[in-house]
């Protein structure tokens, strides 16, 4: 990634790592020790964090200890649940791993879940489908709730319910003085405002409470259509997809699928198109109606769309669920035009060799469109669509998957529109380009909330904004 890597710094006394140990509850490790390098693996194992230590919080109080401890000898924090989500390497830092804070509370008469940090949205669809409801998940359940809820939430049920962001309802952070905080639109509009949207800027979230939904019928999955019939098929798409009604979702992929045995032998090492749907509504019977149209626009090598309970929502994008390394970028579309779709399938369409693993146009627009009940610094609502690439950083092409990956969403670039959906951000060139994800009056308004909670810049790992430095 091009983040700029934090310079290592002298490493903290052993008798104050030592004293850590006698504090916290859970596992204390510094550089050297064994079991580190586990502690502190990532899901996306393009990167490789060395942390002056780790902390592997049971709960809040260890997160407590760890900021004090990393205050207390000028070293930064950052923090990770599942490792999907890292921009670069933690060098040098206290890296908090919250992984073992799993606690999950549902209140069916409320329609709300309490989370703590380190739980995957998979184990809250479980809690909560008992009592007919569902969680705004995104399109994997393999992904922790916190990181991907802050980061705005934009998934497949968001054109029904809008961002997941703007259905938290309260937020337990330990901020950058040490003091774990409970925070709310009432006790801290301000920085309840921009933790929503805002992600890991402002401090360690150790749980969220967050509304559920009741949804009588969800139907969806996907199609993979043949390669060879991707023009058809994304033409038809630009067209279709803005007749849905807000209570159906879709995206479409071009994949290239590796020769792997565990893959259908329909897809196993070819480049298909993959249609993504789902219907939240009240009546399932409309759902194969709207997905019509699209079946007769290219050969239909494996899949399909059917009733789905809330734990198989995975059905719809079918992401991978093993460690990879890889490489992403987004930007949003203003437009899907002929012209758009002619110019993607010219960088990246089946007939060009790229190194890309996938390039996919997803809708948005629906309630994802609209500011939730109490406002939030979710970024790129205006936008209608998004487009996200993502690349295997294997050897041999860590220099050349970024460079096309960039061609790809360059040749988008007469579309593209201002901003960027804060969780497909993916690789950027510095703290600045972090901050073009939002209008310039948010932004400012975001660097004034995290220079009033983490002035010193504590909080600087991942896609975190920079109030020292104004950007």
């Amino acid at each position: 990634m091009t983040l700029p890597e934090v310079a290592s710094r002298p490493l903290p006394p052993p008798t104050a790592v030592d004293d850590l140990r006698l504090e916290v509850r859970g596992p204390v490790l510094a550089a050297g020790d064994e079991g580190l390098a586990a502690e502190v693996a990532t899901w996306n194992t393009a990167i490789t964090h060395t942390p002056a230590v780790a902390v592997g919080a049971v709960c809040a109080a260890d997160v407590v200890a760890a900021v004090r401890f990393a205050t207390a000898h000028g070293l930064p924090v950052a923090v990770q649940a599942t490792g999907h989500g890292p921009v670069r390497n933690a060098d040098g830092a206290v890296l908090v791993t919250t992984s073992r804070m799993q606690g999950v509370r549902v209140d069916p008469e409320r329609r709300t879940a309490r989370v703590e940090a380190g739980v995957k949205w998979a184990t809250v669809l479980a809690a909560a489908a008992p009592h007919g409801l569902v969680g705004l998940c995104g399109s994997s359940s393999d992904v922790g709730v916190v990181g991907y809820t802050l980061g705005g939430g934009i998934g497949p049920l968001g054109r029904r319910f809008g961002a997941a962001a703007d259905s938290v309802l309260e937020i337990e952070m330990v901020t950058a003085d040490g003091e774990l905080r409970t925070v709310t639109a009432e006790s801290d509009p301000e920085l309840f405002w921009a933790v929503r949207g805002g992600k890991g800027s402002f401090g360690i979230v150790t749980a969220l409470e967050f509304r559920l939904y009741a949804v009588p019928a969800l139907v969806g999955g996907g199609l993979f259509f043949a390669g060879r019939d991707a023009a058809s098929v994304l033409h038809a798409f630009r067209t279709w997809a803005p007749t849905l009604p807000e209570e159906a979702s879709t995206s479409v992929a071009v994949l290239r699928l590796p020769p792997l045995e565990f893959l259908p032998p329909p897809l196993r090492g070819q480049t298909v198109v993959h249609l993504r749907f789902l219907y939240a509504g009240d009546d399932p019977a409309a759902a194969a109606a709207l997905v019509e149209p699209m079946r007769g626009t290219g050969e239909v090598l494996l899949g399909g769309i059917e009733p789905l309970p809330p734990t198989a929502l995975d059905a719809v994008h079918m992401d991978p669920t093993d460690p990879m390394p890889g490489w992403e970028k987004g930007v949003l579309l203003s437009d899907l035009t002929e012209e758009t779709v002619d110019a993607l399938l010219a960088a990246a369409g089946p007939q060009v060799e790229v190194p890309l693993a996938m390039v996919e146009v997803r809708q948005l627009g629906g309630a994802l469109g609209r500011p939730g009940e109490a406002p939030s610094a979710v970024s790129g609502r205006g936008a209608p669509w998004s487009a996200f690439v993502i690349g295997p950083m294997v050897p041999g092409l860590t220099e050349v998957v970024p460079m096309v990956g960039r061609g790809v969403l360059a040749a988008l670039g007469p579309w593209t529109a201002p901003g960027a959906l804060l969780n497909f951000v993916g690789d950027v060139d510095g703290p600045a380009g972090v901050l073009a994800a939002w209008d310039a009056e948010t932004g400012e308004r975001l660097l004034a909330v995290k220079r009033a909670v983490d002035p010193g810049d504590v909080f600087s790992g991942g896609h975190a904004l920079r109030g020292g430095s104004g950007a």
